[in-house]
């Protein structure tokens, strides 16, 4: 039989060889974990190769950017429409730099339009009540009624304004008209419209309708070309006309810090800058004979006729 002392010693003996057994586990579970974490993992992906830089479709928004007035943009009317709040991105556009521009070409048939120098052509003069001689081309009033107003197709996106039209009827008689106004359907292609005045020269109001052919003239005048800046036009947005012009115009440019820039022309016979570049600056007119004229000291007044001193040659 073990003495007390004797017992003792057993469970201190015991204890010591289970913290040694204890201690032999932990330590065996570190080296497994040690070597487990510095072995490589054969399941991981292989280290992705560099990006390719890919080219982006828009620009980060500097602080101007963000404090930025909004642009002006026409409205259908021609009057300018706050357009909404800026974002904090836009589409990436080229600076002028970036193309040359190309050399400027006479006009061409495209900017001519319909109405082309030496062509004839057939269709059938109608009448309407005049008014006070204003149209769809925006002219104003005008006491001159010897006006006419040109079937849509031939009017061609207001590029018949201010033509001038030789109107000749199968009885013989003929008159010059001048194209003020637009004559929507059923108004067929080759068809004029002629003021009751002018239509009065041809044949009796009561006929109603009769056969004509017509062609474009380049008649004499002893007056120059006018600009008028539209309503509502300012340095942030404009709209621009040239009036009294013998010969059609074919294209209108206005200088810019980056050259010329052609405008694009609406069908009430305006040409609009809706970011308001060159507003204010030199203009240029070319007719459809490719003839130019540049004009200066045209300021921004809106709604204001203002003459100059130069006018196309005839032909």
């Amino acid at each position: 039989m073990n003495t007390p002392r004797q017992a003792a010693r057993q469970r201190r003996h015991r204890r010591r060889l289970l913290l040694g057994a204890t201690s032999t586990l932990i330590a065996a579970g570190v080296l497994v974990y040690l070597v487990m974490t510095l072995l490589p993992d054969r399941n991981a992906d292989p280290e992705p190769a560099a990006a390719t830089p890919v080219a982006s479709t828009q620009v980060r928004a500097t602080a101007a950017d963000k404090t930025a007035t909004p642009s002006a943009k026409a409205s259908p009317t021609g009057s300018p429409t706050p357009s909404s709040t800026p974002t904090t991105t836009r589409s990436a556009r080229p600076s002028p730099g970036d193309t040359p521009r190309p050399q400027q070409k006479p006009a061409t048939t495209s900017q001519a339009g319909r109405l082309q120098p030496a062509t004839t052509h057939q269709g059938v003069a109608t009448a309407y009540e005049a008014g006070d001689g204003n149209g769809a081309c925006l002219f104003g009033p005008s006491p001159d009624l010897m006006i006419a107003a040109m079937n849509t197709t031939d009017y061609d996106t207001s590029k018949a304004c201010g033509a001038y039209v030789h109107v000749r009827a199968a009885n013989g008689k003929s008159i010059t008209v001048r194209i003020t106004n637009e004559c929507p359907l059923p108004c067929a292609p080759g068809q004029i419209d002629l003021s009751q005045q002018a239509f009065a020269k041809l044949a009796d109001l009561k006929v109603g309708r009769i056969p004509i052919t017509w062609s474009l003239v380049s008649p004499s005048t002893s007056d120059t070309i006018s600009m008028r800046y539209k309503t509502g036009s300012s340095p942030h947005w404009c709209a621009l006309q040239a009036i009294g012009h013998r010969n059609p115009v074919a294209g209108l440019e206005i200088r810019t810090s980056g050259g010329w820039r052609q405008l694009p022309r609406t069908s009430y016979n305006y040409f609009i800058s809706a970011d308001g570049s060159g507003c204010g600056g030199a203009i240029r007119l070319t007719d459809i004979y490719g003839e130019r004229l540049t004009i200066n000291g045209i300021t921004v007044r809106p709604d204001v006729v203002q003459p100059t001193p130069v006018q196309f040659a005839r032909h």
